[in-house]
């Protein structure tokens, strides 16, 4: 369950960041660069289907009752976070999703034991 709650919490980070990085003025912000229109299109289309992934994942965790309540937390907590580190650490808060692999990797080597 654990697992689940983190997967879904890292889907609807890596979806609201990659929405964020859709739009041209957060994409100049962190890159300093214009992106092309295919570009723009890749990271909406990436960030629906995260969020659609943390709703899935979101319902394994805490049922589907509740997790769809929990889903729109995460949302709201993910873009908070986006929200914090974008103006001050825009490079930080793209590279950060590459930690997420690791800890989930650990989380299912500690639980599953």
């Amino acid at each position: 369950m654990l697992a689940d709650y983190f997967l879904a919490w890292a889907f609807a980070y890596v979806g609201m960041l990659a929405l964020c990085q859709g739009l041209e003025r957060h994409y100049k912000q962190v890159w300093h660069t214009a992106p092309s229109t295919r570009l723009r299109r890749l990271f909406r289309v990436t960030g629906w289907i995260s969020l659609g992934l943390s709703g899935y994942f979101c319902g394994q965790a805490w049922g589907w009752g509740m997790g769809a309540i929990g889903w729109f937390g995460l949302i709201s907590l993910s873009g908070f976070a986006l929200l914090m580190l974008l103006p001050y650490r825009p490079r930080l808060a793209v590279w950060l999703p590459l930690g997420f692999v690791p800890v989930w990797a650990a989380m299912q080597a500690f639980l599953s034991a």
